[in-house]
């Protein structure tokens, strides 16, 4: 009944609610990018539930920067100034809670991650696609951006698996512990793809 039901209508009423409170950091945010970058918002398209593909909304804390060539710069060196601040405190992920207003995320769930990492899936980890992905999850409080792929996977599956009201209370509230002490944050992440990863995986065997 959580599952099917009252996750959908708790996602709901209580995205809508915090983004009204959050309004005036969302416009403060807004504006500030729109001067300094002049894009505050980086739409990205990633799957959802049932692998069905929607446009993430978040705040846009990287430039554009391009090499000679016209290719972009590694992301560590298009993180600006304001961008490595509102990653800290994860307030580049407010403008999500209008994904989860309209239905294509939840709060809690696995974070949908690139299209092209679809194919790379084993059967197993596709279970990650039958809920809604979160803007926060089971794997994101268990190490964030520091623990393998493997790990953040097992970590959705095992999610998905247990999926329940307990479980969604319990993430959030150390979602809530972790952005206040700025925690088991990368701001940018020396990894693979996971795509890259996977490869990779495959010719060492």
């Amino acid at each position: 009944m959580y599952k099917t039901i009252f996750k959908r209508v708790i996602d709901f009423s209580a995205s809508l609610i915090g983004f009204i409170i959050l309004l005036p950091v969302f416009l403060l945010v807004t504006l500030i990018l729109l001067v300094t970058n002049g894009q505050p918002f980086f739409f990205q398209s990633r799957p959802g539930k049932n692998e069905k593909v929607f446009k993430i909304i978040k705040f846009k804390s990287m430039s554009d920067k391009k090499d000679k060539n016209g290719n972009l710069l590694p992301d560590a060196e298009r993180v600006t100034v304001l961008g490595t601040f509102i990653r800290k405190f994860s307030l580049d992920e407010i403008p999500q809670l209008l994904n989860v207003i309209k239905g294509d995320m939840s709060l809690i769930g696995p974070r949908p991650l690139l299209v092209r990492y679809l194919p790379y899936y084993t059967k197993e980890e596709q279970i990650r696609h039958t809920v809604r992905p979160g803007i926060t999850g089971l794997a994101q409080v268990s190490g964030r951006n520091s623990i393998s792929w493997d790990d953040k996977l097992a970590k959705d599956i095992e999610y998905v698996e247990n999926l329940s009201f307990k479980s969604d209370l319990q993430i959030l509230l150390k979602t809530v512990l972790k952005v206040v002490k700025g925690s088991d944050i990368v701001l940018s992440p020396d990894v693979l793809d996971f795509n890259v990863y996977r490869e990779s995986k495959k010719q060492s065997y």
